[in-house]
């Protein structure tokens, strides 16, 4: 079932780099492109030039509109394989085969800013993945946080309205430090969990490939003889979970606006592809009200120590795609594309997602026929009786497009769930029809308190720091409503912190949860470890010897290292070619620095770059004749995280291993 992403495409592909001649779109041959048609050689164009009308209509036309949210994305090709058969909770046959590989595309991306916004804004992650499946295309439309803002759809549109810049002034961009984000989410409490997902380093992934991915909702299960279980669905990445500081986010934002993108699509170029296992959380439908909390709020967690993770499988992305627009652009998503054994809770969110998400398509695709986009394709036949409509790409022979009919002998033919067709769980629903909310929704404080009890006292830390942060860029009566509303009602230690900071009087009245567990699998100290992918800038001063550089260079790849040489300017030192400059890289784009001095005094900016690598608690390392280095900066080379790595190369590459040196 495992297919090459060209395979997906077959036909439908267009070669440029094959030698061919230059036509119009109707294949006629041009024989000049760069000049149009015109009355003399200074007269006026002529209106009959039909090459260039065509090539700037087409031109004029190009941009689609962007999403309204996840508009900044970026996507990948690769597969997923099932471990063992998952039988027991659903007869979706890419789970139920074991060693199955199903060829899949992935796209991360960013909510709340535009296509050309940052790749590290404070945001949540989008993390969709579409299964192309024998049964049909099964979409996974996840974000990197396992909760949400909101309990009902109904309120999406208003908080996506208050995230986005503002109205008045389209200020700020890919940003909530501003007054209408902070106003809803004050005034909207079931938004506290999610807040202090925001607020914490989630938020800011050091990678796409170092992410979580959460199904936010709770999914239903079916198996064979229609027994359910409710599901949530998890991403685990095989390098772990882990984060920049946000100073650092904000100049790696001014550095390199593609950093996250561009890792990814370079390691995968390398050979490195990205590497997620797929874990499910299972709750037999009896216990559905077993939980201290209402197990179809989009607002709350299931506790991995109280509903442990299940690994099933693995999703290997290793394929980078042959056009952006075409596949990553125009890939459209839906929770409500599933496959049978897969179905839908009453999640007040989720419904509302199934009617929006292909509402959305319609017209950013162009109408109903965006499923037949190469890239929206299923990988298995499909027919049915729609038929015309915008961008209609295929041509449906036979006499009928209706059912039930004689002519055509009914065909197509509905399939009987015994067969494979998909059968909706036969789940007992009654009730009066009112517009209202279950009081087992209406505890908007206790997760936020587990998730902030769960964190290290460095996690803690940054969301007071963040909190601090966005309210300050907030005018002042709504820094006293978010602390008021909202931080007094989770934790007084924060509420303290915050408004100190921020010029705001603290409530007198002590309001915070008193809730008291916590869930270790929420801290991101309690991740994997590797040294795969990471990345060391090695800066150097001319008399460096080759030979040094070789053994540096080779000593440090054979740990997994990437690593880059840089210098003031671009030469050579024997065979060696220097990669980068203090122009074209900063230490920020790095997940450790290393200074090989000769006798030669270094250029400022390794000054400078030393310094801030330490303020970000980075390993840094040194060699050669570089000790007296220390006498220009603030730090010395007995302190944690800095290590002689001719002498301490372990040490160093340890400290590498531990992504930052928070004790330091």
């Amino acid at each position: 079932m495992s297919r090459k992403k060209d395979e997906l495409n077959q036909r439908d592909t267009i070669d440029n780099t094959k030698e061919a001649p230059l036509t119009t779109n109707q294949g006629l041959p041009v024989s000049e492109d760069e000049f149009s048609l015109k009355a003399g050689e200074r007269g006026p164009t002529l209106m009959e030039d039909f090459h260039f009308r065509e090539k700037m209509t087409h031109f004029d036309h190009e941009r689609i509109p962007e999403r309204i949210v996840h508009a900044r994305g970026f996507a990948v090709h690769g597969e997923f394989e099932v471990y063992e058969s998952l039988e027991k909770y659903t007869r979706a046959k890419f789970l139920t085969e074991p060693g199955k590989k199903t060829p899949v595309f992935t796209r991360f991306s960013t909510v709340a800013g535009n296509r050309g916004s940052m790749d590290i804004p404070r945001d949540v992650r989008g993390f969709a993945t579409k299964f192309y499946t024998e049964e049909g295309n099964f979409d996974l439309v996840a974000n990197n946080m396992p909760v949400f803002f909101m309990q009902d759809a109904i309120k999406f549109p208003d908080f996506v309205h208050a995230v986005k810049p503002e109205p008045h002034n389209e200020i700020p961009q890919a940003a909530s430090a501003h007054n209408t984000f902070w106003d809803w989410v004050s005034e909207n409490t079931e938004s506290a969990h999610m807040v202090m997902w925001l607020m914490s380093d989630r938020a800011i992934p050091r990678s796409l490939a170092m992410m979580e991915g959460f199904g936010v909702h709770t999914f239903r299960l079916v198996n064979a003889e229609g027994k359910s279980h409710f599901v949530k669905f998890h991403w685990k990445p095989k390098f772990g979970t882990h984060q920049v500081l946000w100073d650092e986010a904000q100049m790696i934002n001014g550095k390199n606006i593609d950093f996250n993108r561009m890792e990814l699509w370079q390691n995968i170029e390398k050979g490195i592809p990205a590497e997620f296992e797929l874990g499910l959380q299972v709750i037999p439908e009896e216990d559905e009200f077993e939980m201290e909390f209402d197990i179809l709020d989009p607002t709350k967690l299931w506790p991995e120590e109280e509903v442990p993770v299940q690994i099933v499988g693995k999703m290997t992305l290793n394929q980078n795609v042959d056009n952006y627009f075409a596949e990553t652009e125009q890939v459209a998503f839906h929770p409500g594309h599933v496959v049978p054994g897969i179905d839908f809770s009453n999640d007040p969110l989720l419904q509302g997602r199934l009617f929006s998400y292909t509402d959305t398509q319609l017209i950013r695709l162009g109408g109903p026929n965006f499923h037949q986009i190469p890239i929206n394709r299923p990988v298995c036949p499909f027919a049915n009786n729609q038929r015309d409509g915008y961008n209609q790409m295929y041509i449906h022979k036979g006499e009928t497009s209706y059912s039930n009919n004689t002519i055509n002998n009914n065909q197509p033919e509905p399939l009987a769930p015994e067969k494979g067709g998909y059968e909706h769980y036969s789940e007992k629903v009654e009730g009066r029809k009112v517009r209202a909310r279950s009081d087992s929704f209406k505890d908007h404080f206790s997760q936020a308190k587990l998730f902030l009890n769960s964190m290290s006292e460095t996690e803690r830390q940054h969301i007071y720091d963040a909190l601090s942060f966005e309210l300050g860029k907030c005018d002042m009566e709504i820094r006293e409503n978010a602390i008021y509303k909202l931080l007094n009602k989770i934790d007084r230690d924060m509420t303290e912190y915050v408004a100190d900071r921020v010029g705001v009087e603290a409530p007198s009245e002590v309001e915070e949860s008193t809730y008291s567990k916590r869930s270790p699998a929420l801290s991101m100290e309690n991740t994997e470890f590797s040294l795969e992918t990471r990345t060391v800038g090695v800066m150097l001063t001319p008399d460096v010897a080759e030979q040094t550089l070789k053994e540096t260079k080779s000593k440090l790849e054979e740990q997994g290292l990437q690593v880059t040489f840089i210098s003031d300017k671009i030469y050579k030192i024997g065979d060696i070619t220097l990669d980068e400059t203090f122009d074209t890289v900063h230490c920020v784009l790095f997940d450790s620095m290393i200074l090989l001095k000769g006798e030669e005094k270094p250029p400022a900016p390794v000054i400078e770059n030393l310094e801030i690598a330490y303020k970000h608690k980075k390993a840094i390392g040194y060699g050669i004749d570089s000790g007296d280095i220390f006498d220009m900066l603030s730090f010395t080379k007995d302190d944690k995280g800095v290590a002689d790595i001719e002498k301490d190369l372990d040490g160093f590459l340890e400290a590498v291993k531990g992504h930052r040196v928070w004790d330091r």
